[in-house]
C-alpha cells in the first residue's frame, strides 16, 4: 500500500490539502484511508462528515479515521498496572481507575503511530494519506519509533534475556533485585510494535509531501524541513505551494504579496517538485471546494533515499560515505562518532545512525559539505582492516 505523509508549517492549510488529496484519489477509483490524530474534528468540518475513533465512510472509496488517543492511553495504563502488580504492591501504590485517567502530552502522537501501523498492515486500502501535525512535531513523531527502539536496546539489551535462568542467582550476588520477567517481555513487545511502525515509515512506498505558503517565512520553513527529512532518510515527493494569489491585482497590497509569492515559487522550482494550489478567496468547505483545489495526485513512490559508501581506497586510500542533506548550512553542521554510531546534527535536528559494517573498521579522516551532500571520509584502521584489502 502506498503511504503519503502530509505535513507543513502550522497554519498553511495542510489538513485541507490532505483532505483534497485523499478525495481526489478516491474519485479516481483508489481505495483511500485518510488518517489524522487531531484532537478536534478539523477533517470532519472540512469534508462535511463527522469523524471519530471508528473509521467512517466519507464517500465512494474514501474512509476517514481519527483514533481516540484518550481511550488507548487508558487501556495501556490499565494493562501496565496489571503487569506491574507485584512492584506496585511493594511500593504501596494505589491503582488508578480508567475513569480518572486523562491522556498525557504525546498521547495523540503515539495513537497516530499505532494507527499508522494498523492501517498499513490491514484493511482493504490502496492508499493511506496521513494528516501529520505541523512540521517540527511531525519530524519528532516520525523519529520516535527508531529513537525508542535505540533506548530499549541500551537499557534492556536483548542478549541479556539469555541469562534468565541465572537472574535469581545474580540478584543474590549483587544484593539488589534483578529486572523481572515481565519487564523484558514488555520491552520485547514494545520493540516489535515500534519496529512495525518504523517499517511503515521507512518503506519505499512511503513519501512525505510538504504544504507551505510561498513567501520568506515559508521558504525558511521548507528549507529546514527538507534538510530534516533527508537526515531521517525520508523522501520528499512534492512541495504543495498553497493559497497562491493571482498574479495581477488592482490592489497594491495584494499585488505586492503576490510578487513575494512569485519570487519564492521561482526559488522553489529550482530545488523541488512544486505544485501550485490557488487561493479560493475563502476557507474550503465541503467536497465541492476540495475538488476545486488543484492538488497533485498520489503518484508513485519512486526511488528511496540512499546513503551510499564509495570505495576510493585505490586512489585516495579512503572510503567515502555520501549523505544527502539538501539545504544544509556548513555552520549548522556537526558530526560526532560514538563507537559504531555517528551522531549527525544539522541545526536543531539530530540523528544517531549506525555505521555501515565496512566503516566500523575505519577512522574518520574528514568531512565536507558540497552541493547539498555531506561526504565523510574514512581511513581503514590497519589493526582491524583485512590484510591486502583495497590495495593490490
Amino acid at each position: 500500500m502506498r503511504t503519503l505523509l502530509i505535513t507543513g508549517p502550522g497554519g498553511t492549510g495542510r489538513t485541507t490539502v490532505a483532505a483534497a488529496t485523499a478525495l481526489k484519489a478516491a474519485r479516481e477509483g483508489t481505495r483511500t484511508l485518510l488518517l489524522s490524530a487531531d484532537r478536534t474534528d478539523t477533517l470532519g468540518t472540512t469534508l462535511g462528515v463527522r469523524t471519530g475513533p471508528a473509521p467512517v465512510a466519507a464517500g465512494d472509496n474514501l474512509t476517514i479515521w481519527r483514533p481516540d488517543a484518550a481511550e488507548r492511553f487508558r487501556e495501556d495504563l490499565t494493562a501496565f498496572q496489571k503487569r506491574a502488580t507485584t512492584a506496585l504492591d511493594l511500593l504501596g501504590a494505589a491503582r488508578l481507575d480508567a475513569e480518572e485517567v486523562t491522556p498525557l502530552p504525546g498521547a495523540e502522537e503515539l495513537a497516530l503511530l499505532r494507527a499508522l501501523r494498523d492501517a498499513a498492515t490491514a484493511g482493504p486500502y490502496d492508499l493511506l494519506v496521513v494528516d501529520l501535525p505541523p512540521t517540527p512535531q511531525a519530524l519528532a513523531l516520525l523519529a520516535l519509533p527508531g529513537e525508542l527502539r535505540r533506548y530499549l536496546r541500551r537499557l534492556l539489551p536483548p542478549e541479556r534475556q539469555a541469562a534468565r535462568a541465572l537472574r535469581p542467582v545474580l540478584g543474590r550476588l549483587a544484593g539488589v533485585p534483578m529486572p523481572s520477567e515481565w519487564l523484558y517481555e514488555t520491552a520485547a513487545r514494545w520493540d516489535v510494535e515500534l519496529a512495525a511502525v518504523e517499517a511503515v515509515v521507512e518503506d519505499r512506498a512511503t513519501t512525505v509531501r510538504l504544504v507551505a505558503e510561498p513567501g520568506p517565512a515559508g521558504a525558511d520553513a521548507v528549507r529546514g524541513a527538507a534538510t530534516a527529512l533527508a537526515l531521517r532518510g525520508l523522501r520528499l515527493d512534492a512541495l504543495v505551494a498553497n493559497r497562491v494569489l493571482p498574479g495581477e491585482s488592482e490592489d497594491s497590497w495584494l499585488a505586492a504579496l503576490a510578487g513575494r509569492q512569485r519570487k519564492a515559487l521561482d526559488e522553489w522550482r529550482g530545488a523541488y517538485e512544486v505544485h501550485e494550489v490557488r487561493h479560493l478567496g475563502r476557507d474550503p468547505r465541503g467536497t465541492d471546494d476540495l475538488g476545486a483545489l488543484a492538488v497533485p495526485g498520489a503518484g508513485e513512490a519512486g526511488e528511496p533515499v540512499v546513503w551510499p559508501v564509495t570505495d576510493a581506497l585505490a586512489d585516495d586510500g579512503v572510503l567515502v560515505w555520501h549523505i544527502p542533506l539538501p539545504g544544509a548550512i556548513r555552520e549548522e553542521l556537526d558530526l560526532l562518532r560514538r563507537g559504531d554510531e555517528l551522531v549527525v546534527t544539522v541545526g536543531p535536528f539530530r540523528r544517531i545512525v549506525p555505521l555501515p559494517s565496512a566503516l566500523r573498521r575505519c577512522t574518520v579522516a574528514g568531512a565536507a559539505l558540497r552541493e547539498g551532500e555531506l561526504r565523510i571520509r574514512f581511513t581503514p584502521d590497519p589493526g582491524l582492516w583485512p590484510q591486502g584489502a583495497g590495495g593490490s
